[in-house]
């Protein structure tokens, strides 16, 4: 088997701390209290993480219905709309909230908005958890925008001189988001836009790591789930700019041979979701370089990649966030 000249891994790639407050909530749910944790919706967009954890004891569901009322409930890190919320309490479900607190935040600005009578523009991709959540603490008099188009559409709905709230999606970054925010301030004179603190820190990272890491490579490998919007956005990016990209859901059974003519000719760089496990960067290396001692090593560290020469780790950010556990959950 061939491999490539060289490969450059991105950081910062992988968890975010969104990320890894939700999986450590379920962690320690599933220490505390009775099995089966029922987690309504996935908890984070990554089926290696939903399938460690139903191996565990984690039951996945999407309707409350398929809660036991003695049952102990999480509801992901997406964020959840307020009526299923309030149904949870009415029927005495027991539940521990994993969204991100950068999710709530904006759930905060748009009830905000409703309680000042304002109209809110969501930036978003529609049926995702994320945006039905956030849609859900208004349900009126908010404005669902996914590209150009529909901004078009709202001009025909709004005045132009509507007194305006915008909030966007926390997995889009302000490259993601730029032509749309550029239109709506070309057109309506009286809309607030969000700070640039309310963008997700995590999203913009990853998508400004692998702007620079297709400077230096010529295939890029992106590993995360189909449903993972974040992951999508960074294959999206290499494309662009015309790298070839290749999104792995898989690293076990992805064939470099197959996706990378003359592999051998190529330097691959490396990228991952903000809901993607480390050690699936690890399972691709091993695949790239066709050696097993990367394979699913229960003591790797990041350093470890140093120690061959084909490999090196582009970083252009350090990233220090930390998000607290829940109350109920900061004593155990």
């Amino acid at each position: 088997m061939q491999r490539p000249k060289k490969i450059i891994l991105a950081n910062p790639r992988g968890f975010c701390a969104g990320v890894d407050r939700a999986i450590e909530i379920v962690d320690i749910a599933l220490k505390l209290y009775p099995k089966p944790i029922y987690v309504r919706h996935e908890i984070v967009h990554n089926h290696h993480v939903v399938n460690d954890f139903k191996k565990r004891g984690v039951i996945f569901v999407e309707d409350l219905d398929e809660v036991p009322a003695a049952a102990k409930l999480v509801f992901s890190a997406h964020g959840t709309d307020p009526t299923t919320i309030e149904e949870a309490k009415a029927r005495g479900i027991s539940f521990i909230d994993a969204v991100c607190p950068l999710v709530t935040k904006v759930h905060k600005e748009i009830m905000k908005a409703v309680s000042l009578n304002k109209k809110i523009i969501y930036i978003g991709h529609r049926g995702h958890q994320e945006v039905i959540g956030a849609m859900g603490y208004a349900k009126e008099n908010i404005f669902l925008v996914e590209d150009l188009l529909d901004v078009e559409e709202l001009k025909k709905a709004l005045r132009q001189d509507e007194e305006l709230i915008l909030a966007t999606q926390t997995t889009l970054s302000l490259d993601d988001t730029h032509n749309i925010i550029e239109a709506l301030k070309n057109y309506f004179s009286n809309i607030e836009f969000p700070k640039a603190d309310d963008i997700c820190y995590a999203t913009q990272n990853r998508q400004d790591a692998v702007k620079e890491l297709i400077k230096h490579c010529d295939h890029l490998l992106v590993i995360g789930s189909k449903n993972s919007s974040n992951t999508l956005r960074l294959v999206e990016l290499a494309k662009k700019h015309s790298i070839h990209a290749d999104l792995v859901p898989d690293p076990d059974i992805f064939d470099p041979e197959k996706h990378i003519p003359n592999i051998e000719e190529k330097i691959i760089g490396i990228s991952s979701g903000a809901s993607a496990p480390e050690r699936l960067i690890d399972t691709l290396i091993s695949r790239l370089l066709n050696d097993s001692s990367y394979h699913n090593s229960k003591d790797f560290q990041i350093s470890d990649y140093r120690r061959n020469s084909l490999i090196e780790v582009l970083s252009i950010e350090e990233e220090k966030t930390h998000f607290k556990l829940p109350p109920e959950l900061q004593l155990s």
